[in-house]
């Protein structure tokens, strides 16, 4: 006999990728919980599904919740905005996590870091969405018919350039760059503004590439590059004209659909080896 699929608590975010979790664990049989953040997940996303709502901060009743329904593993998934201090509402156990983050809060990184590290001293073991959705990560190599020319290699080249030179710093996770020129970096704002915002900037000539690739000692079960069919949506809409992402290192959410839209909008994607992603400058 099988062993019972151990349950599983979803931290969701924004996007499609916890919907893929959800997908998987519903196709496993494998009972879960979706720990739902209050202006920040989709409501339609728990309809029917076991869930509770919380405010930041509120981690006494999300351990409550999940010791309630047998929870020792963690997935965290989804975009999730920094909020506004006013939508903070920590409870007791809250203003105790939060004392002991502080000094540690500068850089997305590190703050995930040291989240992970309190929760997992609480006995509870985090995965990434990566271990999951393996069949996922991308693979290496050109991934449509279309080929970047000389030129796009030229910008990848570029944009590796500046993502390896940020790493340090732990800022963004992409950049936009047309013909040498560096259109946009990824901020607070995430991939899709970035895209946005690089794309009213474009000069005449060739289209903008997207390089998207995780920081050098990024959190990757919390923070993992990710791409779907939305943002080859976003970035023909912006004219840029391809997107090279990291192999092994990023998600790519309904390959089939995307790279099929990328064809349809004549895009190419690529992924790059892990050792072309990170330079040492």
């Amino acid at each position: 006999m099988l062993p019972k699929p151990t349950p599983i608590a979803l931290f969701a975010g924004r996007g499609d990728l916890p919907r893929s979790l959800i997908n998987v664990f519903q196709s496993q049989k494998r009972p879960f919980i979706v720990m739902a953040f209050r202006g920040q997940t989709e409501e339609k996303l728990v309809e029917g599904i076991p869930h509770i709502w919380l405010y930041f901060g509120e981690v006494g009743k999300a351990i409550r919740y999940m010791e309630e329904n047998h929870i020792r593993e963690i997935v965290m998934a989804g975009a999730i905005s920094r909020p506004a201090m006013s939508e903070v509402r920590p409870d007791w156990e809250g203003i105790k996590w939060l004392t002991k983050i502080g000094p540690h809060a500068l850089g997305d990184d590190n703050l995930l870091k040291r989240v992970i590290k309190m929760i997992e001293e609480r006995g509870y073991q985090v995965v990434g969405p990566d271990d999951i959705l393996v069949d996922l990560l991308a693979p290496e190599g050109i991934l449509t018919p279309l080929e970047p020319d000389n030129q796009a290699w030229c910008d990848i080249g570029r944009g590796v350039e500046v993502l390896s030179a940020l790493s340090p710093a732990d800022v963004g996770q992409a950049v936009v760059v047309q013909e040498g020129l560096v259109l946009g970096i990824e901020a607070i704002e995430g991939t899709d503004a970035l895209i946005a915002r690089a794309g009213a900037l474009q000069r005449s000539g060739l289209g903008g590439i997207l390089i998207k690739i995780a920081k050098r000692q990024q959190e990757q079960r919390v923070d993992l590059p990710v791409i779907g069919e939305e943002t080859v949506r976003k970035a023909a809409k912006a004219g840029l004209r391809g997107i090279a992402v990291e192999a092994g290192r990023t998600l790519t959410l309904n390959r089939e659909e995307m790279l099929k839209l990328a064809n349809e909008k004549s895009l190419f994607v690529l992924g790059l080896a892990s050792a072309r992603c990170h330079v040492s400058l």
